[in-house]
């Protein structure tokens, strides 16, 4: 699944040529891509001015405006959509946006689990998501760790704690402050959590920096793969050597979702 690097390369990407540009149509070739009825959607984001791009946790905001009133569009990729900048209609197109100027916006989703929902505002269930892991400060995310009783990974995971962060990005992050993935959140003491926030912000920085992670799916908006792939030192690697101390690297299930670390650099 697109996490937080994946999302922030696609919405840079995109914000250059999207930003400023009118909606001249929009097109649900998969109707259950739209969040409520497709149709209304269709007909409501045509003429709207793409004013910005965000990015909240996962998901993607298009700040629109037209005729002096605000909304929003949320697109979130989920475990296999792309975006595309004029991509090719195919199989797996389940959405695409016209814009002024000949443009188009190809929405590709394999599995079919990508939404996207126009809205007012910022809808409740993410507004009610956790801080941004990059924007964070270390006194903060401190005083958030302290008297939690979860297990790290499961806590990085949960998006309430911290939006954005998910399964690659937790297990590079808790290696590279040498910390337990079972160990409990209330057991962290600042100085360590100070490092698990650091670690956090280098790994996402990293990520980023490498247009994000290929492993399967996966594209930016110009169709290009990423390439932290090529960095990453714990996520999915059991059975190898780790890469600092030649112990063999472990896998646990954690959250439902399998989870990476070197016995001996991460003890418990």
């Amino acid at each position: 699944m697109p996490e937080l690097p994946e999302v922030e390369t696609v919405r840079r990407t995109l914000a250059p040529e999207l930003e400023g540009r009118t909606i001249t149509a929009v097109s649900f070739c998969w109707p259950r891509t739209c969040v409520g009825d497709a149709s209304a959607t269709e007909r409501g984001l045509a003429g709207q001015r793409i004013e910005r791009l965000d990015r909240h946790g996962k998901y993607l905001l298009f700040r629109l405006r037209k005729d002096g009133r605000e909304s929003l569009l949320v697109v979130h990729l989920r475990m296999t959509g792309n975006l595309l900048l004029n991509g090719e209609r195919g199989e797996y197109t389940r959405a695409t946006m016209a814009l002024e100027g000949g443009a188009l916006l190809v929405f590709q989703d394999i599995r079919k689990f990508g939404r996207w929902e126009w809205s007012e505002g910022l809808p409740a269930r993410l507004a009610a998501l956790g801080p941004d892991p990059l924007e964070i400060g270390p006194d903060e995310f401190t005083a958030r760790l302290a008297g939690r009783n979860a297990r790290l990974k499961a806590l990085l995971l949960d998006q309430e704690f911290l939006r954005g962060l998910g399964n690659i990005y937790a297990d590079e992050a808790l290696f590279l402050a040498r910390l337990h993935p079972l160990r409990s959140a209330a057991s962290v003491g600042p100085r360590k959590a100070r490092d698990l926030h650091a670690a956090i912000q280098e790994v996402l920085r990293n990520a980023i920096g490498a247009g994000g992670t290929s492993i399967r799916d996966y594209r930016d908006s110009r169709g290009e793969p990423g390439g932290f792939q090529r960095q990453i030192r714990i996520y999915g690697k059991a059975g190898e050597p780790c890469a600092t101390c030649r112990a063999r690297v472990r896998r646990v299930v954690v959250a439902q979702r399998s989870t990476h670390f070197c016995p001996r650099c991460q003890r418990l």
